[in-house]
């Protein structure tokens, strides 16, 4: 036995109970450590498959956790979806080109960003009924409801420009240029929007409330960023790029912390903190599930098949479990000068529900 241990407060206890003492507290603090990955080991499989046929394709989905609603943008229209039996439970009408979907449950309202129409289609949480719409930029695709502000804001892809919306009257509060095209956006609660620049690879930091641009963060090495997830807690960034790495970032200082390996073809991303555990769903089809497991040290532990076109996902806080949404597909068209690769179109009817947990 180290000299050193038999020192100090060590000296009293006799050399084979202090042995055993060591040994035991060894144990323990493996096992203890090991706690939250075997809680959260990131072995996500297959729970459930629905076919839920209906028109239109889709963008993205995202997960009422306390109301038990999955909303599903269909193009034309959103999908409801029961978050337990998985049962379309109601639609909502006359969103065009919905790309995203954001509630403010504070205020009993949700949010559609209709992309073809400008706008934003208003509808109550309960009844699923069109209060109204709002107006936007032009090509609103990703949104997200800020809780600190109050505020709606939609990420405007071809009038690169973010418009905030109050959640509570409906009316637009005002407009903040990008400078970029902006893909998805995550709020930290505390008053900061942060948004991906697809096309010059950066993060933005947004002040909610005065609406300005605070920070721009260079992403290198992840390139063409798309989904974007947030750890409020720990104050850390994951941002899907499409050369097919995760960029963790500190969302105080933009600094680029880890660039785990995911799939191709990324479209969003999700964080859990329940399990620590961050997610990429790829149009190749894989799940990439990353444990966060400290600040600082972010591993890969599960690259899982899901299915092609599986690039857009919801995540159920209550019971941890991710939805993703896809369809089956005929062979692609023949290529023409305007659309050399064309790509194949959806069978219909085959719009299905994946459903993946632990």
């Amino acid at each position: 036995m180290d000299q050193r241990i038999m020192q100090g407060p060590w000296a009293k206890i006799p050399a084979a109970k202090l042995v055993c003492t060591i040994v035991l507290g060894a144990l323990a603090a493996i096992a203890f450590s090991a706690r939250p990955l075997a809680a959260a080991d990131g072995n996500y499989h297959l729970l459930q498959k629905v076919v839920l046929g209906g028109e239109g394709g889709w963008d993205y989905l995202i997960c009422d956790s306390a109301a038990r609603r999955v909303y599903i943008s269909r193009g034309t229209h959103v999908m409801v979806v029961d978050a337990d039996t998985y049962a379309v439970v109601g639609d909502i009408p006359g969103t065009d080109g919905v790309h995203g979907i954001a509630l403010a449950p504070e205020f009993g309202r949700g949010f559609a960003s209709d992309g073809r129409a400008n706008s934003v289609t208003i509808f109550d949480l309960k009844t699923l009924k069109v209060l109204g719409t709002a107006p936007t930029g032009e090509g609103p695709d990703a949104i997200v409801y800020d809780p600190a502000s109050k505020r709606v804001f939609t990420l405007n892809g071809h009038a690169g420009s973010a418009t905030a919306i109050d959640a509570a009257s409906g009316k637009p509060a005002g407009t903040v240029t990008l400078g970029g095209r902006p893909e998805f956006a995550a709020a930290d609660g505390q008053g900061h929007i942060y948004n991906n620049l697809e096309d010059k690879s950066e993060l933005l930091q947004i002040d909610s409330q005065n609406l300005t641009v605070t920070a721009r963060w260079p992403l290198a090495p992840c390139e063409s960023p798309s989904g974007l997830a947030m750890d409020r807690k720990h104050r850390r960034l994951f941002a899907g790029c499409h050369n097919r790495m995760m960029a963790v970032l500190d969302a105080d200082s933009g600094k680029v912390l880890a660039t785990p390996a995911i799939g191709q073809g990324v479209d969003a991303n999700a964080f859990d903190p329940g399990t620590q555990l961050a997610f990429s769903s790829n149009g190749d089809g894989t799940l990439t599930v990353v444990h966060e497991d400290s600040p600082e040290k972010f591993s890969p532990v599960a690259s899982v098949p899901t299915q092609r076109g599986a690039r857009t996902m919801a995540l159920d806080l209550k019971t941890h479990h991710v939805f993703l949404v896809t369809a089956e597909f005929g062979p692609p068209p023949a290529p023409t000068p305007d659309h050399p690769h064309p790509r194949p179109q959806a069978i219909a009817g085959s719009f299905t529900l994946l459903v993946f947990g632990e």
